[in-house]
């Protein structure tokens, strides 16, 4: 007896394939750059050092984990608009726009690349925005709205520890 395989069905939430396309697209390098962050985050913690190494140490490991909590929803936001979400090292180092950093800078020099990072991924976010907008993708406007917040503050904080 021959098994009958059942087609997918379609998605149809409101926006064509087209548009959930490029948003999914602008998704994948918002969750590059997010994971190339929380990389760079999570080496910073553990190789931190000097003077400011307990309050760099723990504020390195919120925001790690904020970072980690925020790629899942970026991925599964990617799933919902029906395209499957980049896993891979090698896909991140193609679609980030923030750089690894080499070996282990110093303490000031590690805020200064994380303000860096969490710019990026702002500028990243508000990227993807104008589509999402013009496809009136809420669920996706409010997942960035929410992650432009998250890295325009935090490179506020960061920002403020190198002040003289």
């Amino acid at each position: 007896m021959a098994t009958k395989t059942l087609a997918r069905p379609a998605i149809d939430i409101g926006i064509p394939e087209k548009e959930r396309r490029k948003i999914a697209e602008g998704l994948s390098r918002l969750l590059a750059d997010t994971f190339t962050l929380y990389l760079t985050t999570h080496n910073f913690h553990w190789n931190v050092t000097g003077p400011m190494f307990q309050t760099l140490h723990l504020m390195f490991e919120q925001q790690y984990n904020e970072l980690w909590l925020a790629l899942d929803a970026i991925a599964e936001r990617i799933r919902a608009l029906g395209f499957p979400a980049p896993g891979t090292y090698s896909e991140y180092a193609r679609l980030s726009s923030i750089p690894e950093t080499p070996g282990v800078p110093e303490a000031k020099d590690m805020i200064r690349i994380l303000v860096q990072g969490h710019e990026a991924v702002a500028r990243t976010a508000r990227k993807t925005f104008p589509i999402v907008d013009k496809s009136s993708d809420e669920p996706t406007a409010d997942l960035l709205t929410q992650r432009m917040q998250v890295h325009e503050k935090t490179a506020w904080m960061l920002r403020s520890l190198l002040e003289a």
